[in-house]
């Protein structure tokens, strides 16, 4: 393995494991919410954390946006953007991704959780916001090492997936 992919392969390791562990103490920890027996209150409760873990999206874009009123890069068909611009816009756009995704899980487990396990959809949006965060500030960095956020936020969405199409399906 070259040394990049080692980088790599122990930034996502240890954002996996970091994800695990902070969904389990936070899901574990967390007080858990009254009143949710309908779906309908559930996927409420979910959506209101699902504006909770928009707000790194929001950070990212209001970052492009005021870096490119603040330079040449005013005009987008120019090319005249930083590096950190660049950067910027690669994580505002991953991360779209990735909250599409995370909130499709979110809603989707939310839907079909018992009302006691309603804690794991607050701690997947507190992990999400943080890993993200990983994320943009790791690529920042160093683009490699970006790995560590990614792996978690990657994860974190499989596991809600996952967890979702499992509780429709059974």
């Amino acid at each position: 393995m070259r040394r990049e992919q080692k980088i790599v392969a122990i930034g996502a390791a240890s954002g996996i494991v970091s994800m695990a562990t902070a969904m389990y103490l936070l899901s574990s920890g967390l007080p858990e919410p009254a009143g949710m027996n309908a779906a309908g209150d559930r996927i409420a409760y979910a959506s209101g954390w699902g504006a909770f873990a928009a707000l790194p999206l929001f950070a990212m874009v209001a970052a492009i946006g005021n870096a490119r009123f603040l330079s040449e890069a005013i005009d987008p068909t120019l090319g005249a953007e930083s590096r950190t611009m660049i950067v910027n816009g690669r994580v505002a756009d991953n991360t779209l991704q990735q909250f599409a995704l995370y909130f499709a899980g979110s809603l989707g487990l939310a839907a079909n959780l018992p009302p006691e396990r309603m804690t794991i959809v607050a701690a997947a949006a507190i992990v999400f916001v943080v890993a993200r965060l990983c994320f943009w500030i790791g690529y920042r960095i160093e683009p490699l090492y970006r790995a560590f956020g990614f792996a978690a936020t990657a994860y974190l969405n499989l596991g809600l997936l996952a967890g979702a199409v499992w509780l429709a399906l059974s």
